[in-house]
């Protein structure tokens, strides 16, 4: 292998061109055609070309290769480098004096870009290999543009998904804080929700994104609570059947104003999110609220998401009661004093639940009435 170092017309290093030929004075009479706008790298044989390109795949920007030479000739040449994909990103230029059908249709089918007859005539060879050498390069560049803005596209993307998760959470603690929580409720809610469905087998059939929508949504859960006027929602003791009644409809008021938000519905978390705000209270035996579904009737994720608020609910202090302790929260769920659960959800529950008690740790110490 040799090299000939030429300049580009801006008279900065230019790029490579490997021409191959096994005449001497085949690759001279080349290289001298190249040389004012490459850097020109030559090779005696099909083999010495192999081994420099896939060397350096990204290095040249034509190739010069000759059909006819010893051992490993142009086309054996082309069918080695075909599946390295190279022949996508650099041209390559076949050189020879035989054009049959033949050859022509099995070169442009390997990916070779023209063919150059032999003899070469100067002028017309210079034109058409720096014109389509230009060609691959404003591609490259239009390629590098495209990626960038794609790029470009998916950062902003992303910042909008995490303004909407904040503005979701923000909205949801606020929500919390009216009802006279820290706010921590929904984070804590998002984090047994998550848990249960990627930790357990009840979230079987769920992709990771499902589960990040999901628990996204899962903060949601109370955002109904926005229209409860605050002598029932702070009402220090227990709530009368009526109060209870009003209470009780910041299950349909959530999904009524989560439908309202036009930007929600293109959220992946939207259609979990108006289910688990309308279904989180309802029971596996039916007696639950608004709707009085049962069983298999309640979504997965309602499910989840009810279980996840009792238990935070029983183990927290609230306006209206003081926290159960851990041992005692965990007897009221499995007794049934908080209504029927999914009995399989409380399998998978009380597998993780030793990691979700972890959650409370540096909080209040969980020490009576029921969840609202």
């Amino acid at each position: 292998m040799t090299t000939q170092t030429g300049a580009g017309t801006d008279g900065a290093r230019a790029s490579r061109i490997l021409v191959v030929d096994d005449e001497e004075i085949n690759r001279l009479i080349l290289a001298a055609l190249f040389e004012e706008h490459f850097e020109v790298v030559t090779a005696s044989d099909g083999q010495e070309a192999l081994e420099v390109l896939l060397a350096d795949p990204g290095g040249f920007a034509a190739v010069l290769l000759d059909v006819m030479m010893p051992n490993v000739d142009g086309m054996e040449v082309l069918k080695r480098l075909k599946p390295t994909g190279l022949l996508e990103r650099v041209p390559v230029f076949l050189i020879t004096a035989e054009r049959g059908n033949a050859v022509m249709e099995e070169a442009y089918r390997l990916g070779v870009m023209d063919f150059i007859g032999k003899p070469v005539v100067p002028y017309v060879v210079v034109r058409r290999v720096l014109s389509v050498v230009e060609l691959f390069e404003a591609r490259k560049r239009l390629s590098l543009t495209v990626e960038d803005q794609r790029l470009q596209l998916l950062e902003r993307a992303e910042q909008i998904i995490e303004l909407n998760r904040g503005m979701i959470e923000s909205l949801s603690a606020a929500i919390e804080f009216r009802d006279g929580e820290s706010g921590e409720h929904v984070r804590r809610i998002h984090d047994i929700t998550r848990a249960m469905l990627l930790e357990t087998p009840f979230g079987e059939g769920l992709s990771a994104e499902d589960v990040d929508d999901i628990a996204l949504a899962s903060i949601m859960h109370d955002v109904g609570k926005i229209a409860i006027p605050d002598a029932i929602l702070c009402k220090p003791g227990r709530l009368t059947a009526e109060e209870f009644e009003v209470m009780k409809t910041h299950t349909t008021q959530g999904a009524v104003l989560l439908g309202r938000i036009p930007q929600m519905r293109s959220l992946g978390a939207y259609r979990y999110a108006v289910d688990i705000a309308r279904h989180h209270h309802e029971r596996w035996d039916g007696r639950g609220y608004p709707d009085g579904l049962a069983g298999d009737e309640i979504s997965p994720w309602a499910q989840v998401v009810g279980l996840a608020d009792v238990y935070d609910a029983l183990t927290n202090r609230r306006v209206y009661k003081p926290a159960f302790t851990r041992e005692e929260s965990l007897r009221m769920i499995c007794d049934g004093e908080c209504g029927a659960f999914n009995p399989r959800l409380l399998e998978c529950f009380l597998e993780v639940e030793p990691a979700i008690a972890r959650l409370y740790e540096g909080a209040e110490a969980p020490e009576t009435e029921g969840e609202r």
